[in-house]
């Protein structure tokens, strides 16, 4: 859990700031999303594989 301790003379904004900061390092929002439905473990396969692909096509182009 991102947890920000907000300094005695420290506005608002500032860490509000450092705590989306901390929120994009950790991936918490990322994590969220990929969790927000269930996805088979065949499906799962079939992005991978599909990413992988897809980046192999674009690195030999």
């Amino acid at each position: 859990m991102a947890e920000v301790i907000i300094g005695e003379n420290e506005s608002f904004e500032s860490a509000l700031k450092r705590f989306t900061k901390r929120v994009q390092q950790d991936g918490i929002l990322a994590e969220a999303r990929r969790r927000e439905h269930y996805e088979k473990p065949s499906v799962r396969r079939k992005k991978k594989a599909a990413a992988k692909r897809r980046k192999s096509k674009k690195a030999s182009s």
